[in-house]
C-alpha cells in the first residue's frame, strides 16, 4: 500500500547529504592512513630543504652563478677541498636519518679523507 505516496522513501530528501559525507569521510580516512604510513607525495621540500635551489657550493665552475654542478662536468674542488665538507656533513645526514649504517659511514667517511 503507498499511503497516498507518503511513507515510501519520503525520508530520502536528507539521504545525498548522507551519502555525500560519507563518501568525503572515507576519502579523508584513506588519505590520513596513507600520510601516516609514510607515503605522502614528496612535492619537493624535504625536512626545511628546498630542493628547488642548487645546494651551496654546487655551482658548476664554467662560472654558470646558480646553475648546478652536473655529472661528467669537473667539479669545484677535490674531496679535501671546500666540497669535501660538503660531502661529510651530506655523510653525517644520511648516517643521522639511519639510511646508512654506522660500518658504511666510517667507511665512507675513511674515503672521503684520503
Amino acid at each position: 500500500m503507498m499511503w497516498d505516496g507518503w511513507g515510501m522513501g519520503g525520508s530520502m530528501g536528507w539521504g545525498w547529504l548522507f551519502w555525500l559525507l560519507l563518501v568525503v569521510g572515507i576519502v579523508l580516512l584513506v588519505v590520513l592512513v596513507v600520510r601516516l604510513l609514510g607515503g605522502g607525495v614528496d612535492r619537493g621540500v624535504d625536512r626545511g630543504v628546498d630542493r628547488a635551489a642548487p645546494p651551496l657550493g654546487t655551482t658548476a665552475p664554467s662560472g654558470r652563478p646558480g646553475q648546478p654542478w652536473r655529472p661528467g662536468e669537473p667539479g669545484p674542488s677535490g674531496p679535501s677541498g671546500p666540497g669535501g665538507s660538503r660531502a661529510r656533513e651530506i655523510l653525517a645526514e644520511r648516517y643521522a636519518r639511519g639510511e646508512i649504517d654506522t660500518a658504511e659511514y666510517e667507511e665512507r667517511l675513511q674515503r672521503l679523507q684520503d
